[in-house]
Protein backbone atom coordinates (compact mmCIF):
# COMPACT_ATOMS: atom_id res chain seq x y z
CA UNK A 1 0.00 0.00 0.00
CA UNK A 2 1.53 3.44 -0.81
CA UNK A 3 2.35 5.42 1.86
CA UNK A 4 3.12 9.41 2.15
CA UNK A 5 4.40 11.76 4.23
CA UNK A 6 2.94 15.23 5.13
CA UNK A 7 5.93 17.20 7.16
CA UNK A 8 3.95 20.68 8.49
CA UNK A 9 6.38 23.04 8.59
CA UNK A 10 4.17 26.62 8.22
CA UNK A 11 5.21 27.55 12.21
CA UNK A 12 5.50 31.42 12.54
CA UNK A 13 8.45 30.66 14.92
CA UNK A 14 7.28 33.77 17.31
CA UNK A 15 9.39 32.62 20.02
CA UNK A 16 12.52 33.02 18.13
CA UNK A 17 14.38 36.16 17.91
CA UNK A 18 16.46 37.77 15.03
CA UNK A 19 13.49 37.28 12.28
CA UNK A 20 14.85 33.13 11.55
CA UNK A 21 11.66 31.25 11.89
CA UNK A 22 12.88 27.88 13.76
CA UNK A 23 12.47 25.03 11.10
CA UNK A 24 14.61 26.87 9.12
CA UNK A 25 17.74 27.85 12.10
CA UNK A 26 20.86 25.84 11.52
CA UNK A 27 21.59 23.06 13.88
CA UNK A 28 25.03 21.64 13.60
CA UNK A 29 25.40 23.36 10.20
CA UNK A 30 22.46 22.42 8.45
CA UNK A 31 18.58 23.74 9.09
CA UNK A 32 16.64 21.89 11.74
CA UNK A 33 13.84 21.14 8.92
CA UNK A 34 16.61 19.36 6.92
CA UNK A 35 17.56 17.35 9.34
CA UNK A 36 13.47 16.25 9.65
CA UNK A 37 13.61 15.47 6.57
CA UNK A 38 16.51 13.68 6.23
CA UNK A 39 14.96 10.34 7.75
CA UNK A 40 11.54 10.39 5.59
CA UNK A 41 14.18 10.46 2.69
CA UNK A 42 15.73 7.47 3.74
CA UNK A 43 12.32 5.69 4.26
CA UNK A 44 11.87 3.26 1.29
CA UNK A 45 8.24 2.95 3.19
CA UNK A 46 7.77 6.25 2.15
CA UNK A 47 6.62 7.04 -1.48
CA UNK A 48 6.74 11.11 -1.58
CA UNK A 49 6.47 13.83 0.91
CA UNK A 50 4.65 16.95 0.88
CA UNK A 51 6.34 19.60 2.74
CA UNK A 52 3.82 22.41 4.30
CA UNK A 53 5.54 26.40 4.70
CA UNK A 54 4.52 29.59 5.29
CA UNK A 55 2.77 30.47 1.59
CA UNK A 56 5.88 33.74 1.78
CA UNK A 57 8.43 30.74 2.18
CA UNK A 58 7.98 28.71 -0.36
CA UNK A 59 10.55 30.44 -2.73
CA UNK A 60 13.30 30.26 0.29
CA UNK A 61 12.90 26.92 1.01
CA UNK A 62 12.57 25.13 -2.39
CA UNK A 63 16.15 26.84 -3.18
CA UNK A 64 17.87 26.37 0.33
CA UNK A 65 16.22 23.30 1.53
CA UNK A 66 15.08 21.23 -1.59
CA UNK A 67 17.41 21.88 -4.20
CA UNK A 68 20.44 22.57 -1.58
CA UNK A 69 19.92 19.08 -0.17
CA UNK A 70 18.99 17.03 -3.18
CA UNK A 71 15.48 15.77 -1.77
CA UNK A 72 14.05 13.61 -5.14
CA UNK A 73 10.71 12.40 -2.70
CA UNK A 74 9.35 16.14 -2.08
CA UNK A 75 6.14 16.13 -4.39
CA UNK A 76 5.05 19.47 -3.67
CA UNK A 77 5.93 22.75 -1.49
CA UNK A 78 2.47 23.48 -0.23
CA UNK A 79 0.85 26.86 1.27
CA UNK A 80 0.04 26.51 5.01
CA UNK A 81 -2.99 27.89 6.62
CA UNK A 82 -4.18 30.09 9.61
CA UNK A 83 -3.31 27.17 12.15
CA UNK A 84 -1.68 24.11 12.35
CA UNK A 85 -5.01 22.32 11.81
CA UNK A 86 -5.72 23.79 8.08
CA UNK A 87 -1.52 23.47 7.40
CA UNK A 88 -1.85 19.91 8.32
CA UNK A 89 -5.69 19.58 5.95
CA UNK A 90 -3.95 21.31 3.08
CA UNK A 91 -0.79 19.04 3.11
CA UNK A 92 -3.65 16.35 2.87
CA UNK A 93 -5.90 17.41 0.51
CA UNK A 94 -1.96 18.07 -2.20
CA UNK A 95 -1.56 14.11 -1.71
CA UNK A 96 -2.81 11.68 -4.36
CA UNK A 97 -6.17 9.80 -4.23
CA UNK A 98 -4.76 6.54 -4.68
CA UNK A 99 -2.20 7.23 -1.35
CA UNK A 100 -3.59 4.58 1.08
CA UNK A 101 -1.51 5.87 4.11
CA UNK A 102 -0.68 8.79 5.44
CA UNK A 103 2.16 9.93 7.89
CA UNK A 104 1.96 13.74 9.51
CA UNK A 105 5.30 14.99 11.25
CA UNK A 106 6.12 18.47 12.76
CA UNK A 107 8.56 20.17 10.28
CA UNK A 108 10.85 21.17 13.89
CA UNK A 109 10.83 17.31 15.20
CA UNK A 110 14.73 16.90 14.13
CA UNK A 111 15.27 13.78 15.86
CA UNK A 112 12.60 11.39 14.13
CA UNK A 113 14.09 8.11 13.22
CA UNK A 114 13.47 5.69 10.12
CA UNK A 115 12.34 3.14 12.56
CA UNK A 116 10.04 5.58 13.92
CA UNK A 117 8.20 6.42 10.52
CA UNK A 118 8.45 2.77 9.54
CA UNK A 119 6.79 1.57 12.48
CA UNK A 120 4.13 4.02 12.56
CA UNK A 121 3.60 2.96 8.77
CA UNK A 122 3.26 -0.57 9.74
CA UNK A 123 0.95 0.01 12.46
CA UNK A 124 -1.76 2.32 10.57
CA UNK A 125 -2.02 -0.39 8.25
CA UNK A 126 -2.86 -2.46 10.84
CA UNK A 127 -4.79 -0.55 13.17
CA UNK A 128 -6.03 2.46 10.99
CA UNK A 129 -4.20 4.89 13.44
CA UNK A 130 -1.28 5.14 15.30
CA UNK A 131 0.82 7.90 16.88
CA UNK A 132 4.42 7.67 17.98
CA UNK A 133 4.39 8.66 22.38
CA UNK A 134 6.60 8.08 25.15
CA UNK A 135 5.41 7.54 29.08
CA UNK A 136 5.04 10.93 31.14
CA UNK A 137 7.62 11.27 33.42
CA UNK A 138 6.59 14.52 35.42
CA UNK A 139 3.38 14.51 38.19
CA UNK A 140 0.66 16.12 36.13
CA UNK A 141 -2.24 17.79 38.12
CA UNK A 142 -5.23 19.61 36.82
CA UNK A 143 -5.17 23.46 38.09
CA UNK A 144 -8.18 25.91 38.19
CA UNK A 145 -7.94 29.29 36.51
CA UNK A 146 -7.25 30.04 40.50
CA UNK A 147 -4.11 28.19 40.59
CA UNK A 148 -4.91 25.94 42.96
CA UNK A 149 -5.10 22.28 42.35
CA UNK A 150 -7.95 20.78 41.32
CA UNK A 151 -6.49 16.82 40.87
CA UNK A 152 -3.67 14.69 39.94
CA UNK A 153 -3.58 12.22 37.29
CA UNK A 154 -3.07 8.87 37.46
CA UNK A 155 1.01 9.34 35.63
CA UNK A 156 0.63 5.50 34.71
CA UNK A 157 -2.18 5.98 32.21
CA UNK A 158 -0.32 9.20 30.49
CA UNK A 159 1.09 9.59 27.49
CA UNK A 160 3.08 12.45 25.93
CA UNK A 161 2.23 12.34 22.38
CA UNK A 162 5.02 13.66 19.47
CA UNK A 163 4.96 12.14 15.72
CA UNK A 164 4.66 11.15 13.01
CA UNK A 165 1.23 10.08 13.23
CA UNK A 166 0.18 7.76 10.89
CA UNK A 167 -3.44 6.95 9.23
CA UNK A 168 -5.11 5.26 6.73
CA UNK A 169 -6.06 7.70 4.32
CA UNK A 170 -9.45 7.63 4.01
CA UNK A 171 -9.82 8.16 8.34
CA UNK A 172 -7.30 11.32 7.97
CA UNK A 173 -8.86 13.01 5.36
CA UNK A 174 -13.00 12.31 6.85
CA UNK A 175 -11.67 12.91 9.91
CA UNK A 176 -10.21 16.77 8.88
CA UNK A 177 -13.58 16.75 6.40
CA UNK A 178 -15.61 16.51 9.43
CA UNK A 179 -13.70 19.42 11.77
CA UNK A 180 -14.10 21.43 8.98
CA UNK A 181 -17.75 20.96 8.14
CA UNK A 182 -18.35 21.07 12.42
CA UNK A 183 -15.54 23.82 13.08
CA UNK A 184 -13.95 21.83 15.58
CA UNK A 185 -10.33 21.98 16.49
CA UNK A 186 -7.99 19.98 18.03
CA UNK A 187 -4.83 18.86 19.11
CA UNK A 188 -3.45 17.60 17.13
CA UNK A 189 -4.55 14.95 14.27
CA UNK A 190 -5.54 12.15 16.29
CA UNK A 191 -7.72 14.17 18.52
CA UNK A 192 -10.09 14.56 14.92
CA UNK A 193 -9.61 10.72 13.93
CA UNK A 194 -10.90 10.34 17.54
CA UNK A 195 -13.87 12.49 16.70
CA UNK A 196 -14.79 9.73 14.30
CA UNK A 197 -14.85 6.92 16.92
CA UNK A 198 -11.78 5.04 15.55
CA UNK A 199 -9.02 3.69 18.15
CA UNK A 200 -5.79 5.10 17.90
CA UNK A 201 -2.91 3.09 19.25
CA UNK A 202 0.15 4.30 20.69
CA UNK A 203 4.00 3.44 19.41
CA UNK A 204 6.50 3.71 21.40
CA UNK A 205 8.44 7.13 20.22
CA UNK A 206 11.38 8.44 21.83
CA UNK A 207 12.64 11.29 24.69
CA UNK A 208 15.11 12.17 22.11
CA UNK A 209 12.09 12.97 19.57
CA UNK A 210 11.48 16.62 20.98
CA UNK A 211 10.09 19.71 19.13
CA UNK A 212 11.85 22.68 19.11
CA UNK A 213 9.81 25.55 19.86
CA UNK A 214 11.67 28.01 22.20
CA UNK A 215 14.98 28.92 22.31
CA UNK A 216 16.38 26.13 24.85
CA UNK A 217 14.98 23.45 22.60
CA UNK A 218 17.53 24.47 20.30
CA UNK A 219 20.12 24.43 22.83
CA UNK A 220 18.61 20.71 24.24
CA UNK A 221 18.73 19.85 20.21
CA UNK A 222 22.44 20.43 20.27
CA UNK A 223 22.96 18.85 23.11
CA UNK A 224 20.92 15.63 21.91
CA UNK A 225 22.85 16.02 18.46
CA UNK A 226 26.28 15.79 20.11
CA UNK A 227 25.51 12.81 22.11
CA UNK A 228 24.21 11.00 19.57
CA UNK A 229 27.00 11.44 17.43
CA UNK A 230 29.47 10.41 20.42
CA UNK A 231 27.80 7.21 20.83
CA UNK A 232 28.03 6.44 17.30
CA UNK A 233 31.57 7.43 17.73
CA UNK A 234 32.22 4.98 20.84
CA UNK A 235 30.17 2.25 18.90
CA UNK A 236 33.29 1.94 16.86
CA UNK A 237 35.81 1.75 19.88
CA UNK A 238 36.21 -2.12 20.62
CA UNK A 239 36.54 -3.06 17.08
CA UNK A 240 39.65 -0.53 16.94
CA UNK A 241 40.92 -2.18 20.54
CA UNK A 242 40.81 -5.40 19.06
CA UNK A 243 42.97 -4.58 16.15
CA UNK A 244 44.97 -2.94 18.58
CA UNK A 245 45.35 -6.00 20.80
CA UNK A 246 45.69 -8.83 17.50
CA UNK A 247 49.30 -6.24 16.97
CA UNK A 248 50.83 -6.83 20.26
CA UNK A 249 50.07 -10.24 20.55
CA UNK A 250 51.90 -10.91 17.55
Amino acid sequence: MRADAVIVSAGKGHRFKGGRKKQFLPLAGKPVLAHTLDSFEASPLIRSVYLVVGREDIDYCLREIVEKYRYGKISEIVPGGETRQESGKNGIDAVPGDSGIISIHDGVRPFVTREMIEDSVRGALRFEAVVIAVPVRDTIKRVQPDGTVLQTLERGSLWQVQTPQTFRASVIREAHDRAVKEGFVGTDDASLVERLGVKVRVLPGSYHNIKITSPEDLILAHFILQQMRSQSEESDIPSTKTRSDRRRNR
